[in-house]
């Protein structure tokens, strides 16, 4: 096979196409801290996207409560027993993973190392919802939360990979990946339903559908990306956790660009399993809470410099990446630039521009308090400053 460049294990791997990256790669960030699992995300894709028959038990957008938390049941679990145990070598920058990924550690006639999960396992996407794990310590017992019981919320789309393992897997051609940006397509003409790409997909995002009999998935809202628009479950997200716009690799990396500037510049933004050797491009800010172990086991090497990060911003420490959080949660345009400047009236405010440079958005660091008079003698009317 190919050997390809992927940035995020840090060496040259096997893959079965050679390396074309696109001309844009869009790309999201996720703040898991912030997520709150009310499944707005989930049901404005449901109701825009998969209402139709065969798409009853078909998430393209799903939340589930880590660690118990699966949809479709046991996805990340059960092949991360079948890729075997892996490690990192930190004495390298970036650091090495010295493991095998799916495209390398692959069983005989097949492309790449999955599985093909069982029907049933789509039939309980929200299986494992907010159960713990730990225990309460004794005493005192009200000093060990969240650090001894701990969840958190993880929304999954298409991760629209670098990479794609359903693009390699497909027998018949039918998934491609846009030169324009990035997004991952399948064509449904020539999907056969050979189902293929379920099973190579390592985050099950690839979804058959047994009415159409072809295979379904995320399009991140394309039609409304070509216009500078936010994809639908995000514009709809009501904890404000995401931000979207297009990624470069490191080496071409934009301070000014939001996503370059979470992922490469700051460290804060994370890939999802980068171990598995597809260079996903949603990326997540790991959760300060949980078990630094699981951290890393999910998010890689860099989750625990990622937690020490957001601490700092929560500090008033990192004022930039604090603009880069506010303009996210501020416009539902794709940024592909902001600033931080000190506006004579406003004080320390974030500016957003779009592709084309146009500014779009501006937050003040501080919202201005407005107190209004007890009596408003021009309606003969007494307000109550209550909010």
């Amino acid at each position: 096979m190919p050997s390809v460049w992927n940035w995020q294990l840090g060496r040259s791997m096997d893959y079965v196409y050679s390396e074309s990256r696109p001309e844009k790669q869009v790309s999201a960030v996720f703040d898991i801290n912030k997520c709150i699992a009310c499944q707005t995300c989930t049901m404005a894709c449901k109701t825009t996207w998969t209402s139709g028959k065969g798409q009853e038990y078909m998430f393209w957008n799903s939340v589930e409560t880590k660690p118990w938390g699966s949809y479709p049941m046991g996805w990340d679990v059960k092949l991360l027993e079948s890729l075997g145990p892996a490690s990192w070598d930190y004495a390298t920058d970036p650091p090495r993973y010295s493991g095998k990924t799916i495209f390398e550690k692959v069983p005989d006639g097949e492309r790449v190392l999955g599985f093909l999960p069982e029907e049933m396992d789509y039939a309980y996407p929200n299986r494992g919802e907010d159960e713990t794990s730990g225990n309460i310590e004794d005493t005192p017992y009200h000093l060990s939360v969240p650090q001894a019981i701990w969840t958190f919320y993880l929304a999954r789309i298409c991760m629209h990979c670098t990479y794609p393992a359903c693009l390699a897997a497909c027998p018949r051609k039918a998934i491609y990946k846009r030169k324009e940006d990035g997004i991952v397509l399948i064509d449904q003409e020539r999907c056969r339903g050979y189902r293929e790409c379920v099973r190579a997909c390592p985050y099950k995002r690839t979804f058959y559908n047994h009415t159409t009999r072809v295979s379904e998935k995320c399009i991140f809202c394309f039609p409304a990306v070509e216009q500078g628009i936010w994809p639908r479950c995000m514009r709809n997200c009501i904890g404000k956790i995401r931000i979207v716009g297009y990624i470069h690799p490191p080496a071409e990396s934009d301070p000014r660009n939001p996503i370059d500037f979470l992922v490469h510049e700051k460290g804060l933004a994370l890939p999802l399993y980068p171990q598995y050797g597809l260079e996903p491009n949603i990326y997540y800010v790991p959760p300060i809470h949980s078990d630094a172990t699981f951290n890393r086991q999910m998010f890689g090497p860099r989750a625990d410099a990622a937690v020490r990060t957001y601490r700092r911003i929560r500090e008033g420490l990192e004022p930039e990446l604090r603009a880069v959080l506010l303009l996210c949660v501020s416009t539902d345009k794709i940024l592909g630039r902001f600033e931080l400047i000190d506006d004579p009236v406003q004080g320390e405010t974030a500016v957003g521009y779009d592709t084309q440079g146009v500014e779009v958005v501006r937050v003040p660091f501080v919202e201005p308090v407005v107190e209004r008079p007890f009596h408003d003698a021009a309606l003969d009317v007494y307000r109550h400053n209550i909010s």
